[in-house]
């Protein structure tokens, strides 16, 4: 039996793992009523959530206990002692849940090849169709199927949160949270849609150019924020302050540390997506570049190169047939403008604004610590 308190980041992982797995195994018994082959939709979300680095589930449990103690004594009262904890790790494992929707249908939009190291789940289903030699179109199935799988998390992730054990108050005080969550991320990837179709400039002239240039900057940053930072720190501290019924004054103090570390976070991502190490990051080299993504750093780029440097990133971003000298010539671009240098600059002020904000939180200092780790966790990692 595991310890009631998830002091460790392993055991939290492992909390959440279990959790996951319970859900998925009454899940496919629900679905082994309708069918057999209904397998293959659970089969690969399992697939799926048995890795990642758990994060959001952490952020949230810490979120929690740094608001109301290891022992219950500060904050929330609906609960106590290890069912009260139970009750947040499983609604912690609900944020798990609606990741993997969110990854299913970022991949079916994108076009992506592979997800943490393993083909991505409309390429699992496109795989099933070609080796079963089924009629139609392996490629529209493999979307089709997987649409289909982060529709069934969507709606897990509800089922886990409500199903949790959560005392009445601290749900009621959770549900609006979880939901403007889910409603502000979905709004970051249409922005992320938008950024990839968007005209680069809107007149002649440099002052024009100048103003296109620096709206593309801040386009980029507004999808950071809602698609990732957001979504990835900031809502899950908050729903973890929710649970505990959390004072006005550790909300705002979260929310600061939240959004700032937010944005660092995916800034690493970005810088990862072009240089990262695919045996590290379980997607192909350049894989963003292929995908011609918008981020900061490719923004920063265009903002400062020459008309050849644009030109080429401009000629090569976005081509799914990117070589590995396409790829290094964008790496050039990105490192000669000084765009790697200022993103990994940005990066550097997001922890800094993020320690500092945690530094005046009221809060509970085991929690203040973990906090504090989960900083280097999301931001000088290699994956």
């Amino acid at each position: 039996m595991i310890a009631a308190t998830a002091t460790d980041a392993d055991e939290l992982r492992a909390r959440v793992q279990g959790v996951l797995e319970d859900v998925l195994a009454h899940q496919a018994d629900v679905l082994a009523e309708v069918s057999p082959d209904c397998a293959a939709l659970v089969d690969a979300v399992a697939r799926l959530v048995a890795g990642g680095k758990r994060l959001r589930p952490a952020f949230c449990y810490w979120g929690w206990r740094g608001a109301r103690g290891p022992g219950g004594a500060d904050g929330d009262r609906d609960g106590d002692g290890g069912a009260a904890e139970e009750a947040v790790v499983r609604a912690a494992a609900a944020l798990e849940l609606f990741q993997a929707a969110a990854l299913i249908h970022d991949d079916v939009m994108d076009a992506s090849d592979t997800r943490r190291g393993m083909p991505a789940v409309h390429r699992q289903f496109a795989a099933l169709h070609r080796g079963s030699a089924w009629s139609g179109n392996a490629e529209s199935f493999g979307s089709a199927g997987a649409i289909l799988a982060g529709d069934l998390c969507l709606s897990w992730s509800d089922e886990v949160l409500d199903g949790a054990g959560l005392p009445a108050g601290a749900l009621a005080r959770a549900r609006p949270v979880f939901d403007r969550m889910r409603t502000q991320l979905m709004g970051g990837q249409y922005l992320d849609m938008l950024a990839q179709v968007l005209p680069s400039s809107t007149g002649s002239g440099a002052a024009a150019e100048d103003a296109a240039a620096q709206e593309a900057v801040d386009r980029a940053r507004r999808v950071i924020r809602f698609k990732s930072a957001k979504y990835t720190v900031e809502h899950p501290l908050l729903l973890g302050a929710a649970l505990a019924g959390a004072e006005p004054e550790l909300v705002a103090a979260y929310s600061a540390y939240g959004l700032a570390l937010g944005e660092a976070f995916q800034l690493r991502d970005d810088v990862l997506g072009v240089f990262g190490d695919p045996e590290q990051t379980g997607k192909p080299a350049g894989d963003d570049l292929r995908e011609g993504k918008r981020t900061v750093l490719i923004a920063l780029a265009l903002q400062r190169a020459t008309p050849s440097q644009a030109a080429a990133v401009r000629r090569l971003l976005g081509d799914p047939a990117l070589d590995d000298g396409g790829v290094a010539r964008l790496r050039e671009v990105v490192v000669d403008t000084g765009a790697l240098l200022r993103v990994e600059a940005m990066i550097v002020d997001g922890v800094e604004r993020s320690r500092e904000a945690l530094s005046r939180a009221p809060v509970d200092e085991a929690a203040r610590a973990v906090l504090d780790g989960l900083v280097d966790a999301a931001t000088t990692r290699a994956a």
